[in-house]
């Protein structure tokens, strides 16, 4: 039997995805008057969201770092998408850790001592120090879609409801436009200077959080792991 750990990690993953599916303020300050760059603070909301949706088509890589909440757990994530080649990084729920890898349509797991004794519980030592193989589809569905550049920026762009653009504002160094979604507490933060490309994500509220966005198409290697456990021959 399949150990329960891949089902939690699954749902873990799932709650990770949500504050993204949707443009989710920040603690960030406005500044003066806002600095020269690629003109997009004086576009409209739908504008903006249509030049970060052209830009995210050719975006070749992104890191992706951040945290949420969900039933009084912390949720943290710290990912790398590779377009049209997977990802590979680190989630952790409640404390319990976990190494992600995608390769093509297989993910690879590798959880911490209490990620496995959490969730796999009897069969912990089985797993300890291994990597779990699994197909993208099933209970990994869910590690499917975050580890998906195109899809996940997709699905960034929709599901939300009538944007208010606020004046510019730094984020992390980065000068950007905030386009917030009132109803649901939301904010999405574009670079206004190079590529209009997504720097941060906030959500206010139960289930709230921020993920950022960096690294924008510099070079990443996915490698699969060796000797990994095959969850289709699991009995």
């Amino acid at each position: 039997m399949a150990p329960t750990g891949t089902r939690a990690a699954a749902i873990c993953a799932a709650v990770l995805i949500a504050p993204l599916l949707a443009a989710c303020g920040s603690s960030s300050s406005p500044t003066s008057a806002p600095s020269k760059g690629n003109g997009l603070a004086a576009q409209s909301p739908a504008a903006i969201l249509g030049a970060v949706a052209a830009a995210a088509k050719g975006l070749h890589s992104v890191h992706i770092t951040g945290s949420t909440g969900t039933g009084g757990r912390p949720i943290a994530l710290d990912m790398t998408l590779v377009a049209n080649k997977g990802a590979t990084g680190s989630m952790s729920l409640g404390g319990a850790g976990f190494r992600v890898v995608a390769v093509g349509k297989t993910i690879y797991i590798s959880g911490s001592d209490a990620f496995w004794r959490r969730f796999a519980g009897p069969a912990a030592s089985l797993f300890a120090g291994r990597w779990l193989k699994a197909p993208e589809t099933g209970q990994f569905g869910s590690f499917a879609q975050l580890t998906n550049l195109r899809e996940l920026f997709g699905k960034l762009l929709i599901g939300h409801g009538r944007l208010t653009k606020g004046d510019p504002i730094t984020v992390n160094g980065v000068r950007v436009v905030p386009l917030t979604d009132k109803a649901k507490g939301g904010t999405l933060y574009v670079a206004t200077t190079g590529a209009p490309y997504p720097v941060e994500i906030y959500k206010s509220g139960s289930g709230g959080g921020h993920f950022y966005f960096s690294r924008f198409n510099q070079p990443a290697t996915l490698t699969a792991p060796a000797n990994a456990i095959d969850i289709n021959k699991l009995g």
